[in-house]
């Protein structure tokens, strides 16, 4: 089972916290955001972790390693000064996540979520993890509807940063810089789209001023 954690981004929202250090690495209520990532692939039997690298790479090559301490192994996926966005920077990994569904994971969420042991549903393409839209948001992104995300004029769910694909999700796409969102649209309108509804911890740590709120609650 493969799982990849995207981190290659700048982190331009977390500025001055992201200047020094790679969001990946930001420290989160004691525990750093990926080490709590990686932990939770691992409980869930993930074998093999593919990390993209943007914005201080190094340094998250440096702290992880090659994910023996975690009990899995980590592999780069270096992109550096041509991040890709969320579908250039899977599109690129595809060869390392093998053939079967794999897990993705942005890297700036806090969540206590568990993978589940469940498979993708065979008429699915991919499959969001939603959570309740949190209040600095003005709307949410997506509904949820008999274990179908849809798209909604007053949707009520936010996307969580956790989602689950088919590599066949991309075989349509080129090589380049492209975002998943689009995607993720059209999946949605065609019913191709599972989700889940997750109700506990998660925060998107993507200010100083959250970031700071959410370790002194």
């Amino acid at each position: 089972m493969a799982a990849m954690i995207l981190a290659a981004g700048r982190g331009e929202r977390l500025r001055p916290v992201t200047d020094t250090i790679p969001k990946a690495l930001v420290e989160v209520r004691g525990q750093v955001l990926i080490d709590r990532h990686l932990a939770m692939l691992a409980a869930a039997g993930i074998d093999t972790v593919v990390i993209n690298l943007g914005w201080l790479g190094d340094h998250i090559v440096d702290h992880v390693g090659s994910g023996e301490r975690f009990g899995m192994r980590v592999v780069y996926s270096p992109e550096y000064d041509n991040v890709l966005e969320t579908g250039g920077g899977i599109r690129r990994a595809l060869p390392m996540l093998g053939s079967d569904p794999f897990w993705v994971v942005n890297a700036d969420i806090y969540t206590d979520f568990r993978l589940p042991d469940t498979r993708l549903g065979e008429a699915l393409s991919a499959e969001l993890v939603l959570v309740p839209t949190p209040p600095h948001k003005l709307r949410g992104d997506f509904d949820l509807v008999d274990g179908r995300t849809r798209n909604h004029s007053t949707p009520a769910l936010t996307y969580s940063g956790i989602a689950r694909y088919r590599p066949s999700f991309f075989a349509a796409t080129e090589d380049g810089r492209f975002s998943v969102a689009p995607m993720l649209r059209e999946a949605a309108d065609a019913g191709r789209l599972g989700g889940m509804l997750y109700e506990g911890a998660w925060q998107d740590i993507g200010t100083p001023e959250r970031l700071d709120a959410f370790n002194r609650r």
